[in-house]
């Protein structure tokens, strides 16, 4: 089936224009200038097989390449099909799940099972990375160099290392390991930088002060930014040392973002992502949020945003990612110590980054690059993230006119709640399509059968 998608503002990197677009199966077939379809389209046009954008602004699907599905393992807070049915509703056409699930996808097998889970069920297309421990370089380096049990690097986005507490066996801490992981040069290393030792000592000092009754307001003096700061500095050290395709994750201090600034000038293959959470919120929310948003790094302050939003706008953060990380409610009602980190936001990240843009006059094509772009290039993806003849139409339509608060009603996680219920946020994301399927209209779900696929990684 063909058909135009019309009428609209393109975003792309390159800025705002005024573009139709050819939709062949799965694939963009044919971009022309308005002008020309207007001309030469139009007057013969059957409208009833195309869609008239109605001026609204048009972006690529977006890649969010930050998220914690649930699945295997956690499937009760969430799940893989749950999760990509949020996303698409956020304008999130394509996910890549992050490995610290149970079991943690640290195997060449562990991964085959994960990709066999997912085949069929899911609204957004998707892939996941591969997790490193202080155990399984030998198994990620033959899985890079020939393959293991079918797994080639074409397989999985990247090796994620958690230099700060994790979920299981997945802090890596041996320095010969981090030197091996650093060196690797067939993929990109995805760091959590947080010092593992000062969040022990900060929580420790607290709960020897106040026991069990710790305010959620010290989240940022416990998981601190001396321990982010310490940790990405580590990070970014060797990264320089070594010539690493790095990838600083959630970036959440402005020291942090001064020094990504630095490392840049020494190793231009450093690239940093920071969550749309750290972007909204800053520490004077958790007065009225508390264990809401509670998540690792920390949120922290006002400055710290400013400063963030500023590395978004001047390019020093490459992309945003949601750092979604769902739980129950019940488990976000504990106290302090007993409270787990992370919050569910894949669904609202594309309108929390047009609500800044508009705030902080940062220009489209920045969020075109900062939501899909550049982690297509960064991970070699295949023929995803770019408005582009010969890629997927995975194709988001916002109408910029609509400014609302977020309802409980629509809300689409597991979990059934978001620390954005009751924010208002610019832009209505009303029409998705994934592999040229039309599959949110309205800005609810249009009932068609799981339209997403599998992602395939060049690199």
């Amino acid at each position: 089936m063909e058909f135009w998608i019309y009428n609209g503002q393109v975003v792309t990197g390159k800025g705002v224009g005024h573009s139709a677009i050819l939709v062949s199966g799965r694939k963009i077939k044919k971009i022309i200038s308005d002008t020309e379809f207007r001309n030469e389209i139009l007057p013969s046009l059957d409208r009833t097989d195309s869609f008239d954008a109605g001026g609204k602004l048009v972006f690529a699907g977006g890649i969010d390449a930050h998220v914690h599905f649930r699945e295997p393992g956690m499937t009760r807070k969430a799940d893989m099909e749950s999760e990509s049915k949020a996303a698409v509703l956020g304008g999130v056409t394509s996910f890549i799940d992050m490995p610290n699930t149970r079991p943690a996808t640290t195997s060449a097998a562990c991964l085959a099972e994960k990709l066999a889970s997912a085949d069929g069920r899911l609204h957004a297309n998707y892939g996941f990375h591969l997790g490193a421990t202080n155990d399984n370089y030998g198994e990620i380096d033959r899985i890079l160099q020939e393959g293991k049990d079918g797994i080639c690097s074409k397989d999985f986005g990247g090796i994620k290392v958690f230099m700060g507490s994790s979920t299981g066996n997945m802090l890596v801490d041996d320095d010969n390991v981090l030197d091996s992981l650093f060196s690797t040069d067939r993929k990109e290393i995805l760091v959590h930088c947080e010092d593992e030792n000062t969040i022990r000592k900060n929580l420790a000092d607290a709960e020897n002060a106040l026991g069990e009754d710790i305010p959620f307001g010290m989240h940022p003096d416990i998981r601190s930014r001396e321990a982010c700061i310490l940790s990405s500095a580590k990070a970014l050290d060797r990264a320089v040392r070594l010539g690493t395709r790095l990838h600083l994750l959630h970036v959440s201090t402005k020291e942090e973002v001064e020094m990504v600034r630095s490392a840049k000038l020494s190793n231009p293959r450093i690239t940093a992502e920071t969550s749309a959470n750290y972007l909204w919120f800053c520490d004077r929310d958790y007065a009225r949020l508390g264990s809401r948003i509670k998540c690792n790094p920390s949120i922290k302050t006002e400055e710290d945003r400013r400063a963030l939003r500023q590395a978004v706008k001047d390019g020093t953060i490459d992309t945003v990612g949601s750092d979604h990380a769902p739980h129950l409610p019940e488990e976000k009602a504990g106290k302090y110590p007993a409270c787990p980190s992370g919050m569910p936001s894949v669904q609202q990240s594309l309108q929390v980054l047009l609500t800044v843009a508009d705030e902080e006059n940062i220009p489209l094509g920045r969020i075109a690059e900062v939501f899909s772009e550049k982690i297509s290039s960064m991970l070699g993806i295949e023929d995803r993230g770019f408005i582009r003849e010969g890629y997927y139409a995975d194709i988001v339509i916002v109408d910029m006119n609509v400014t609302r608060a977020v309802r409980a009603e629509d809300i689409a996680y597991k979990c059934g709640w978001s620390p954005y219920e009751g924010e208002t946020l610019k832009g209505r994301i009303t029409d998705v399509f994934v592999n040229g399927k039309h599959a949110v209209k309205d800005s609810a779900l249009a009932g068609t059968a799981p339209a997403g696929e599998r992602l395939i990684f060049r690199k």
